[in-house]
Parts: structure tokens; C-alpha cells; sequence
């Protein structure tokens, strides 16, 4: 109204100055104008109102429904953000809904037909805000039926992966009433709905009555467990919907950072809603021959799409394949590596063989198969060569020069060592060992010209020691030490002490190194409170959530030693079939993922101290377990309404 009656009395001073009242009529009229209107508008207050719905057509909650036309009506303009990940419509569309907000409402086609008697939710979650300031309506469902019933009844929990417990975000949950394991592959889901970033969901509009209930990361939208890639969670158990009666605690806020009293709220409680779903991709799927690669002449790869008991025969066509490879492995037998053993066998530019190998029919049976295969390096023999030549070329014309200059040169230009992978460390904890890695496999250890000297008054002593090969792959090495705090140490490795199987000769290697003083470390007890057996593995976790330390479970105690000071977290799983590792599970057979907990707190270790830890390991549910610290799956930060006024209430009092 100011403004109004400003422009008012200027169009009157304008028509008195038309009428001949002068120049200074005129320059007063100015000066008016100005002091009525001394500042730009700031356009009166924030917008602080989420958009309310005013009407639909269908109407809400409406009997009979026919329409698959649907509008949603609210009482300012209203803007959609990602409606693709976030509005569900249930039951399940296998062809998506058109979803568009078109000013003051929202229209949804649905593209499929309409099933009888059937109540229908569309989950908006938050998706649905204002135009102008972006305030969410909040977590909004539209709902209607084809039946003469609404049904009202509600399922909800949380989906963390099973392996660390990590929420699991925009992954479908699905109730199944037929409560067959073989309806998960066979039949769509009949409710629908998908986790927020905590891993929760909510499948409303329920029917009373048993269901099972999965998760699904549904990769070809059929709503069906049809691909072993799938991840995919189950409970082994049916749940029965119900309510009841309940009240909770509300907080009355006067602003954005003052309440003023906590109020009851009464509602109806609807349950499970505490349901905590393991979610995993099986590693068990069909083992086929994915592909056979030879980068270089030396060796050539064989890759499975699964593990295997067994490994693949070679029969050559067109060489001897009797002992003609080195062959390198990975513990599950699904990627192997050949190695020619005889240079001539690796220079021949193709490899004609008959391979071998266990795989799965089209019923799941494992039989056995043999390909046929033509195997080509892609970096030949001749290229390689090519590449030495030039670089005895570039030796040659340097030694040249150091020739004319009188300088020292060589005559031959020294071999190509064995390379070697080996860390040279400053220090090294009195649990730990030197590991080695080889580029090629070896035709020789000589443990003659390994030494390990213990430096004990200034004066080196030969120190005991085992080298040995690690594991199952025939390329990595250890030594084992038996180390003392607060001592030196030097190993000599003589050149030529390793020779690969092309000839190629290890360098000389010499470093020291010490063990520190047992101060340096910490030791940690762990009592597994209501733990008895012996198939925990309790694995020490650093900030990044990755394994430092993991021992095995005694006696309902787990015990880490020479642990270096810092922060630290507990994580335990149950190694049910003893192979110590954690085993997804196996939906065909009912095999549920081992279980796996966390320790909900840190650890701060520190030097010189004996920590003690109770854990109480089955007091909270896996949901609520991991520490936040280390879980990589934040929640969202929600939306909410800004209370820019309130802000700026309180910028104007500064």
C-alpha cells in the first residue's frame, strides 16, 4: 500500500506541474517521490510454506477408481526433483509412468493396465517442492483404489549390504504374498518400494495378511530375481502384517533453533517395521570360459566367470604341451596365467590348443568342455625384438661417446636383471616379514646368497631365517624372521640369487632395518560378550574401513598384538564353513550371507598400554551397528524448510 500511494501523489504532483505550476512545483515533486520511496523493495518475506494439496482428480484414497490418468492439485506452483529415482508407483509398472509437473499440479499416466480390486500408492518421497524456494512437501503418497477397499497396512525397515553392514541406497524392496522361494524368480513383486540414503524403505498400502519380502537391485526392471548379478537380500522367515494404537513424543519449535514444549502424538503404529535386510550378489554363478588373453609372447591368461575346484588342461596341437608351462593361479582357480617354460615354445607366434575345463550346462550341472583355441600375442616376438635393437642402438651410441671423450665406457651391454618387486623397509613390526614379488617364475633359489645379519655391538651376526614361497601363486616370496625389539638388521640378497626362467638374474639387494622397541606398540583384548565358538574372525579396522589386523576368536577372545598407536574399529563375522573368508549366500539352497557386526565405537589405542574392549556383540541390530565415522554411505542431507526469515530476523539485529 506504500508504494501504491506514493505512485498516487506523484501522478497528482505531475498533472499540477502539466497544469504550469512552475519548475520548482516540479523539482519538490521529485524530491517527494524520492523520500516516500527511499530504498528498493526487498519483496516482503520468504516463502517458508511447503505447497499444499487442494485437490485430485481421481480423489485421494477413492473407491472404483478406472483412471490411469491422474492429476494432483495444490495451492501454488510445485516443481518435481528426480522423480525418476524417487516416485514408486505400487504395485510395480513394468512400462514407467509419464510423471511431469505441469504449474499448479502433477500429472501422472500410468502406462500399464490397472489390476481389480487393487489399492494403488504412488510415493513421491520428497520429490515434490515448491517452485520458488524449493520447500518439500514432505514424504507424500498418492493413493487410490480399483476395489471397494483401501488397503492401509504398512511394512518398513532397512537394507545394509551384508558383507560391512553399509546402508544401501536405491534398492528395490518387494513383498511377495505367495510365499514359495521360487516365486522371488518367477513372479513380479506385488508391493513395491525403494531405500532413502539410510537404507530405509516403506511399502505402504498393504493388505492384512503373510508375505515374504526381498531386495532386489533390479537390472532389467522385470521385478523378478532372473540374473545371478543381481544383488539381491531375503528373509528366510514369512511376516505378518498388523497395528496398533501408539503414541510418540513431538517437538513444538518456536523458530528454527528455540522449542517450546514436547507434545504426545497419537498414531497408528503399523508393523514390522523394524525388518533389517542383508543384501549380497552371489559369487556362485555359472562358471564359463569368459576369455583367453596373450598380451606379450611369455605367457598368455585364462579367465572364468567363476571359481572352480580344478584348474584347466592344455593340450597343445602344434607344440608339446608336457611340462611346458609355469603356471601361476589365484586361490579360487578363476584366472590363471601359462607361462612358457622354453623361450622357442614363447616366440612361436601362435599357440593352436585344446583347453580343457569345468563349466555349468544350461541347467546348473557342471560338466566338463573342450575348446578348441588359436591363441596370437598381441606384442610379438619380432616387436619385441625390434625394441631391443633400438635400445642397443641408443647403449651403443652413448658408450661411443664416452670413448672418444676418454672416458670410462663398456664393451657389452649388461643383461636385463630380474625384476623383482621388495620394498625396502626403515622398519618393521616383530609380527611382520619381508615380502617379494617376481615378474617372471623362477627356475632357481639360491638361499646360499641370502643373509640375514643381526647387528649386536656394532658387530653383524648371522641371524636365522625361512624364505619361502607365499601362498598359492608361484611369484610371490617371504622371509621369516625371528625378529627381537630394539635391534638392527640387514639382509644382503647377492646378485644372481634368484634366476627366472628366461635367464634373467636378480641384482644385488642390501638394506637395513630395525625393530622397534615393544613401547612403540599397543595390545588390544577383546571379550566377545555371548560369543562361545570358535568360528569368529575379528578383523582390527583402520579409518578407511579396511583390515589391519584379523585373528580368530579363543575362548570368546580375540587378541591383537604389537598394534601401532591410533584409531581403530572392531569388525567380526561368523566363518560358518571354516575357509577363512567371509562367503556371501546362496539363495537356491536358503543360505543366508555369514553374519558380520560391528563394535559401534572406536578404539583409541595407544603406545605402551594394554586396552581392554566388551563388546556385547549381539546387543544392537545390524542396522544400527556400524560407527558413522567409517560408514561411506551418508544419509542425504534431508530437505527442509530454509527459515531464511528468522535469518534474516537475526542479521538485521547485529
Amino acid at each position: 500500500m506504500k508504494i501504491i500511494r506514493t505512485l498516487d501523489t506523484a501522478r497528482q504532483l505531475m498533472r499540477r506541474i502539466r497544469r504550469g505550476r512552475g519548475a520548482m512545483l516540479s523539482l519538490a515533486a521529485l524530491m517527494l517521490v524520492a523520500c516516500a520511496n527511499p530504498g528498493t523493495p526487498d519483496g516482503g518475506p520468504y516463502d517458508e510454506t511447503p505447497p499444499h494439496v487442494v485437490a485430485s482428480n481421481p480423489v485421494y484414497a477413492s473407491l472404483d477408481s478406472k483412471g490411469k490418468d491422474i492429476k494432483i492439485y495444490f495451492d501454488e506452483l510445485v516443481a518435481l526433483d528426480n522423480a525418476t529415482d524417487k516416485v514408486v508407483v505400487s504395485p510395480p509398472q513394468i512400462t514407467p509412468p509419464d510423471i511431469t509437473s505441469m504449474g499448479r499440479y502433477i500429472r501422472i499416466k500410468l502406462q500399464d493396465s490397472l489390476k481389480s480390486n487393487t489399492t494403488y500408492t504412488i510415493d513421491f518421497s520428497d520429490a515434490i517442492v515448491d517452485n520458488n524456494e524449493g520447500n518439500p512437501l514432505g514424504n507424500y503418497s498418492f493413493v487410490f483404489s480399483t476395489g471397494k477397499t483401501v488397503d492401509s497396512m504398512a511394512v518398513s525397515g532397512t537394507v545394509v549390504n551384508a558383507s560391512n553392514l553399509e546402508p544401501i541406497k536405491g534398492i528395490l524392496v518387494g513383498l511377495q504374498s505367495d510365499t514359495a522361494d521360487t516365486a522371488f524368480q518367477h513372479k513380479p513383486f506385488i508391493r513395491v518400494a525403494r531405500t532413502d540414503s539410510r537404507g530405509h524403505f516403506s511399502i505402504r498400502g498393504v493388505a492384512d495378511g503373510t508375505y515374504r519380502v526381498y531386495a532386489l537391485q533390479d537390472a532389467d526392471g522385470d521385478f523378478i530375481y532372473s540374473q545371478k548379478s543381481e544383488q539381491i537380500a531375503f528373509l528366510p522367515r514369512t511376516i505378518k502384517t498388523g497395528c496398533f494404537p501408539d503414541v510418540r513424543p513431538d517437538t513444538v519449535w518456536r523458530d528454527s533453533t528455540h522449542w517450546d514444549s514436547i507434545r504426545q502424538v497419537h498414531f497408528t503404529h503399523y508393523t514390522p517395521d523394524d525388518i533389517v535386510l542383508r543384501a549380497f550378489t552371489e559369487s556362485h554363478s555359472d562358471r564359463h570360459l569368459l576369455k583367453v588373453e596373450r598380451n606379450v609372447p611369455e605367457h598368455f591368461d585364462v579367465y572364468f566367470t567363476a571359481p572352480s575346484t580344478e584348474l584347466p588342461t592344455v593340450k597343445g596341437l602344434n607344440f608339446n604341451a608336457d611340462n611346458a608351462f609355469a603356471i601361476d593361479f589365484n586361490e579360487t582357480k578363476d584366472t590363471i596365467r601359462y607361462w612358457a617354460k622354453d623361450t622357442l615354445l614363447a616366440y612361436q607366434d601362435t599357440l593352436a590348443m585344446v583347453l580343457t575345463y569345468l563349466e555349468n550346462d544350461s541347467t546348473g550341472n557342471v560338466i566338463t568342455t573342450s575348446d578348441t583355441l588359436e591363441v596370437v600375442p598381441r606384442v610379438t616376438h619380432a616387436r619385441q625384438q625390434k625394441w631391443a635393437d633400438e635400445a642397443y642402438k641408443k647403449w651403443k651410441k652413448e658408450q661411443d661417446k664416452l670413448k672418444k671423450r676418454g672416458l670410462p665406457y663398456l664393451t657389452e651391454q649388461p643383461p636385463t636383471p630380474l625384476e623383482m618387486d621388495q620394498h625396502a623397509v626403515s622398519t618393521l613390526a616383530p609380527n611382520e616379514n619381508l615380502s617379494f614379488v617376481m615378474k617372471e617364475p623362477l627356475a632357481l633359489v639360491d638361499s646360499n646368497k641370502i643373509h640375514l645379519y643381526l647387528r649386536v655391538d656394532s658387530v653383524a651376526k648371522e641371524a636365522s631365517f625361512i624364505f619361502r614361497q607365499d601362498g598359492s601363486s608361484i611369484m610371490k616370496y617371504k622371509l621369516y624372521g625371528e625378529w627381537r625389539p630394539q635391534q638392527q638388521y640387514t639382509l644382503v640378497i647377492d646378485s644372481a640369487a634368484f634366476v627366472g626362467i628366461y635367464g634373467h638374474a636378480s641384482a644385488k639387494v642390501d638394506f637395513s632395518f630395525s625393530i622397534p622397541s615393544l613401547d612403540t606398540y599397543s595390545s588390544l583384548l577383546v571379550n566377545l560378550q555371548g560369543v562361545y565358538d570358535t568360528t569368529a574372525v575379528v578383523e582390527l579396522l583402520n579409518s578407511s574401513d579396511k583390515p589391519v589386523l584379523t585373528t580368530r576368536s579363543r575362548n570368546g577372545h580375540a587378541e591383537f598384538y604389537f598394534v601401532r598407536p591410533g584409531t581403530y574399529y572392531l569388525r567380526l563375522f561368523f566363518d560358518r564353513n571354516n575357509n577363512g573368508k567371509w562367503d556371501e549366500g546362496d539363495f537356491d539352497t536358503g543360505q543366508e550371507p555369514e553374519e558380520t557386526y560391528y563394535y559401534p565405537d572406536k578404539l583409541q589405542l595407544r603406545a605402551k598400554w594394554d586396552e581392554t574392549c566388551n563388546w556385547p556383540v549381539f546387543s544392537l541390530p545390524f542396522n544400527r551397528q556400524k560407527p558413522i565415522a567409517i560408514t561411506k554411505q551418508k544419509p542425504d542431507k534431508e530437505k527442509k524448510i530454509q527459515n531464511r526469515n528468522a535469518e534474516r530476523e537475526r542479521n538485521k539485529n547485529k
